[in-house]
């Protein structure tokens, strides 16, 4: 999905109003819709069976966003409350309309116009309400006054021990640069209307943005076609497009045989997640080639898959010739994962080696295959199957040169310096993951701080490896792969928590998070 800047959306919204005669509050409306959908799914995941929802509202259009989502979560039956950091008879406009709707349905209102009123405010107890900052829209400049900047500040402190939602962006966040200019609500999840703004997907905006997600109101696409497409986001409306609905006489050799090769001597749980990962993705049949000594140990954690012994090294990793040896060919599959837990052992270089040669299918390189590779990367250049690598900032710096802090001081640079130099489609992690291919850079915004964890990578190389089975072209499966991943991820620490969040939590969330863009 493509991204603007707070003029472009401006233009936009003016163009929908006086071209094609769709009136402010409509949109308003649309956008109020969207934001209780969005808070009542929250809740849903949270286990509330009422969800408990407090609105800090603004003025302007922003609030006005915020009066129409309290009214239609009232209708829901949620409970909904507004504190409105103005008096409500500086309310003008489409705003002032979508209030008086608001309090017609008895939202209640709470009137603090000064800095005073937020300073004496409780705090809801902790995990009590989802908080809601409708303060300041794209249309504010500078750093927040007044009202305002002490509701941000209450926001912040109370959300310590509850969720924040963010209307269109944190207020305090420059919606072009996504510098945050004096106080600024640190959200963990931003709703925003018709397209992201551009500042919501910038470095430096990720630690307040949090997850983002686009309400449709209504823009038609031929005023969006002409826009530049140099950032996109990844996006649950246009991935929808790649799951086609499964027809009843399905069987498992429709959808797919991944293979994942890794494994070793202690590092057992790597291939293990992995296969369960590619099973999760919906391919018909996985199989898992790893060093004998372990094959028990990964066949009985990963049980729906096909655990093949190979010979191995003194050290327990895959010996190089163990291709030769098995009887079933990289041809037999439909798409291969390489590196999980293979180790950085002398053989392991010559076993990538051999398989960037050889195969013909879809191929994902990840952790230890891509260090075997190490800064030869004609080797992946020649390989004449269509391959996705999936790096860490460390382990792309191993493959450019330099370091993971050059790495991370410009993450697009990189990605695009990767891809020109590979011909590969490079998938690089970590905080707003980034998928490259030739042309925009497209990033992720699903997932939290709850995957600073071992095993995440490897899921989300067997989810990739097995949607690319499934006949998916690589940079569609990369970017199917890094938002379900998030996307479970998400719905697994808000039904319990970050700092508790397992790799196999996300493998056990990724049936919910299929739903949302499967249908079923």
């Amino acid at each position: 999905m493509k991204t603007v800047t707070s003029d472009q959306m401006r233009e936009l919204d003016r163009r929908a109003i006086e071209e094609l005669g769709t009136a402010g509050e409509v949109l308003m409306e649309r956008a109020g819709r969207g934001v209780a959908d969005a808070l009542l799914r929250l809740a849903a995941w949270g286990g509330a069976r009422r969800a408990t929802v407090r609105l800090a509202a603004g003025r302007g259009n922003n609030g006005g966003d915020a009066f129409a989502a309290a009214r239609c979560l009232r209708e829901a039956g949620a409970d909904a409350d507004v504190w409105l950091a103005a008096a409500a008879g500086d309310l003008k406009g489409d705003a002032l309309t979508h209030f008086r709707r608001m309090v017609e349905r008895g939202v209640p209102v709470r009137e603090m116009p000064a800095e005073a009123d937020w300073r004496a405010a409780r705090a809801p107890a902790a995990g009590s309400a989802i908080l809601v900052d409708g303060l300041l829209g794209t249309g504010s400049r500078g750093a927040a006054r007044g009202a305002a900047a002490a509701a941000i500040r209450w926001i912040n402190a109370a959300g310590e021990r509850n969720p924040v939602v963010a209307i269109d962006l944190p207020s305090g966040l420059n919606a072009d640069t996504g510098q945050p200019e004096g106080d600024t609500v640190k959200a963990d999840l931003t709703i925003t209307m018709g397209l992201p703004k551009r500042g919501l997907l910038a470095p430096a905006a990720l630690d307040v943005v949090g997850n983002l997600e686009v309400v449709d109101i209504g823009l038609p696409a031929a005023l969006t076609a002409a826009l530049p497409a140099d950032a996109e986001l990844i996006e649950a409306g246009e991935l929808a497009g790649l799951v086609r609905r499964r027809p009843r006489a399905a069987h498992k050799g429709a959808y797919g045989h991944a293979l994942v090769i890794g494994g070793s001597r202690g590092y057992t749980g790597a291939a293990a997640l992995a296969a369960r990962a590619a099973v999760r993705s919906g391919c018909g049949l996985v199989s898992v080639l790893t060093p004998a000594s372990i094959a028990p140990i990964v066949a009985t954690a990963a049980p729906e898959a096909m655990v093949y012994a190979a010979e191995e090294t003194e050290a327990g990793t895959l010996a190089a010739h163990c291709l030769t040896a098995w009887p079933r060919r990289l041809a037999d599959f439909d798409a291969v994962l390489a590196g999980p837990g293979m180790t950085t052992h002398a053989q392991t270089r010559l076993l990538v080696e051999r398989i960037l040669r050889e195969t013909m299918r879809p191929l994902v390189l990840d952790a230890d295959a891509l260090n075997a590779v190490g800064q030869d990367l004609d080797l992946i250049r020649q390989c004449r199957a269509a391959v996705v690598l999936t790096p860490h900032p460390g382990e792309m710096a191993r493959l450019l040169g330099g370091s993971a802090a050059d790495v991370q001081s410009d993450r697009a640079a990189a990605l695009r310096a990767a891809v020109a130099a590979t011909g590969a489609t490079v998938v690089l992690k970590g905080a707003g993951t980034l998928v490259g291919a030739g042309g925009a850079v497209r990033v992720n915004m699903t997932g939290n701080p709850g995957m600073a964890k071992g095993g995440m990578g490897d899921v989300l190389g067997g989810l990739l490896a097995g949607l690319a089975a499934q006949g998916l072209a690589a940079p569609d499966a990369a970017a199917l792969a890094v938002f379900l991943h998030g996307r479970a991820a998400d719905m697994a620490a808000w039904a319990a928590s970050q700092a508790g969040l397992t790799a196999g939590d996300v493998i056990d969330a990724l049936p919910r998070a299929w739903r949302k863009l499967s249908g079923r």
